[in-house]
């Protein structure tokens, strides 16, 4: 091996210039492919003169398709896998959470942002429950759904009764609740 005592960096061979049958190669894979794509427009021209495209042996995405692959192609196209994983959970609250407790508290809302479950109990001792059940009904629910989906479930206990308005009320008057602000 010899040494460069001049301090000049070493020369790198450069890579050889491409032969002539290296050139054709090239050259022929070119030339198919700008025949290929010749090919395809005239075809398509084709087709545009008979009328529009025409279904053949080959399958394409025009072909029907079931119609639960056409769901499931939307859904995914669309990116609304966890709106319709927890869908899905709520037709099933009965089995995720039990019977019992499903009787007294149903899933109202899923706030896809924040990853919040709001669930509505009918009285204040079965929302009670159900908050001392959050954090393993969380675990439960993100085991079935996929980690994060739900952070938090948001409890509500029961809404108070409608107002009713008297026969004898002032004109304008929204009833009991305009007298607080």
């Amino acid at each position: 091996m010899t040494e460069n005592t001049s301090g000049e960096p070493p020369k790198v061979p450069k890579p050889p210039e491409p032969s002539g049958v290296d050139l054709a190669r090239v050259a022929l894979r070119a030339a198919r492919d700008a025949a290929r794509a010749r090919g395809d427009a005239a075809q398509q021209r084709k087709q545009a003169r008979r009328g529009g495209l025409r279904s053949g042996a080959r399958a394409d995405g025009r072909d029907p398709m079931a119609l639960g692959s056409a769901i499931n192609r939307l859904i995914t196209e669309r990116g609304w896998e966890a709106p319709a994983a927890v869908g899905g959970v709520m037709g099933r609250w009965p089995q995720i959470v039990g019977e019992d407790v499903a009787k007294h508290c149903v899933p109202e809302k899923y706030d896809e942002g924040e990853h919040v479950l709001t669930v509505r109990c009918d009285s204040t001792a079965w929302a009670t429950n159900l908050r001392l059940l959050a954090p393993t009904l969380v675990a439960r629910l993100n085991e079935d759904l996929g980690h994060g989906t739900v952070q938090l479930i948001k409890v509500q206990g029961p809404g108070g009764p409608a107002r009713r308005y008297g026969p004898l009320r002032a004109p304008g008057s929204t009833g009991p609740g305009d007298t607080y602000g």
